[in-house]
């Protein structure tokens, strides 16, 4: 085993692939739903390298591979989280700031500990970084101290305890995951019939149910056609309507509006059409739902955009990204040109967009290395830290002129995941 082992030590690139394979098979079996993911690469890199080392040897990889793999993660996760972060500082700012709380509360611990036991500093730094299982913040520690080593030692020895541990706090969460109620609830679309007399607009009744819900289809009186529903349209007595939403949101409106209705209009294809249609045209990718501006250009709506396994409410603000798969309610003679607008190839699934990811890459590698003054000393955010920042902001921007700065969710979680 020793001659495998220094062959091994000597092919370094090999090697990685050997721990990226191996580990990666490691990580996808599972105890009782749970397994350790992309952590079991790391647990086997450790056991590898003890082993290299009690043998005599150095088995290691080039450290710019390591950054090169992190940084990539690091953009990736903040191109497919930029659209939906920022909003979330303002929905979601208690669970942020507790979260927040919870990290500076290990960081003390981590600091009181380090002076008990008398550590360096660049140790406690990185042990902090494995107990929460930031790897990010093991690379800061890294360059904020000029040390490989010290932050690494920290991090190897605790990373095993804070993936264990939140491995068994998430099987304790899940251990009634049969009888959860807070999941996100499956999209619905119903028909309404109108028993009200004050002519709501559509635009202010998805306003009212906070944006969770769309009017796909409408019908005025029983011998009308069936059009595409536009926010401006008044809902008139005895008026057919199909709502997309949540159940609870759905049931809400149909409450409100009338009753259910035996006729159903999305299954009437005499006069609209409906398809799922793929973004794969830079022209409407990084956009906004409204600012396509379907009904004007085609007569038609998107009453859903499925992202990844994740369907939801096509509203007037949401940001579409290369790879959505919309779907389009449209009249028969247009869907043809509604897919030409949205290029509907699968291409659009797998384009990684290599002008965002090389330029992305290098600004977020810049600001990383940008040294900020504080009183007594300068610091720098580092290029996992930065390449995050600028992938959140990408993400979010969507588009710069004809530039579109996201990535498709397949290609960005193909490249994290790697």
């Amino acid at each position: 085993m020793h001659s495998v082992l220094a062959f091994l030590a000597a092919q370094p690139i090999l090697l990685l692939f050997v721990i990226v394979g191996f580990g990666s098979a490691i990580g996808h079996l599972k105890v009782k739903g749970v397994g350790l993911g992309a952590a079991a690469v790391l647990f086997l890199a450790i056991a590898v390298s003890a082993w290299g080392s009690a043998s005599g040897l150095d088995l290691q990889v080039p450290e710019t591979l390591g950054t090169l793999g992190l940084t990539l993660f690091t953009f990736s996760v903040g191109i497919v989280s930029g659209a939906t972060f920022f909003a979330s500082l303002r929905r979601g700012l208690g669970p942020i700031l507790s979260m927040v709380g919870i990290l500076a509360a290990a960081a003390l611990a981590a600091v009181g500990m380090g002076r008990l036991l008398d550590l360096k500093p660049a140790v406690v730094a990185g042990a902090w970084a494995g107990a929460v299982t930031n790897t990010p913040a093991l690379a800061a520690a890294r360059e904020a101290a000029g040390d490989q080593t010290a932050p690494t030692v920290g991090y190897a020895v605790t990373y095993l305890f804070g993936v264990v541990g939140m491995l068994v706090a998430v099987s304790f969460a899940l251990r009634n995951r049969a009888a959860d109620t807070d999941a996100p609830a499956a999209l619905i679309s119903r028909t309404v019939r109108v028993e009200i007399e004050s002519s709501p607009r559509l635009a202010e009744l998805e306003e009212l149910h906070g944006d969770r819900i769309k009017f796909s289809r409408v019908r005025h009186g029983e011998q009308s056609p069936i059009l595409t529903a536009d926010e401006r349209d008044t809902l008139l007595l005895d008026d057919l309507v199909t709502v997309v939403g949540p159940a609870d949101d759905v049931e809400a409106v149909t409450r409100e509006l009338g009753h259910t209705s035996s006729h159903h209009l999305e299954g009437d294809r005499d006069y609209l059409d409906v398809r799922r249609i793929t973004v794969s045209n830079a022209r409407a990718a990084g956009r906004t739902v409204a600012e396509l501006g379907l009904a004007a250009r085609f007569r038609a709506t998107a009453s859903r955009v499925r992202r990844g396994d994740v369907d939801m409410v096509a509203t007037d603000d949401f940001l579409l990204q290369l790879g959505d798969r919309v779907r389009v309610i449209a009249p028969r003679d247009r869907m043809k040109d509604v897919s030409t607008f949205f290029g509907d190839s699968s291409r659009g699934l797998s384009d990684i967009t290599p002008i965002v990811l090389g330029l992305g890459m290098a600004a977020g590698v810049l600001l990383g290395v940008v040294a900020f003054p504080v009183p007594g000393r300068v610091f720098s955010i580092g290029s996992a830290a930065g390449t995050l920042v600028l992938g959140l902001v990408l993400g979010r921007v969507g588009r710069i002129g004809p530039l579109v700065t996201a990535m498709p969710y397949t290609s960005a979680q193909a490249i994290g995941e790697f």
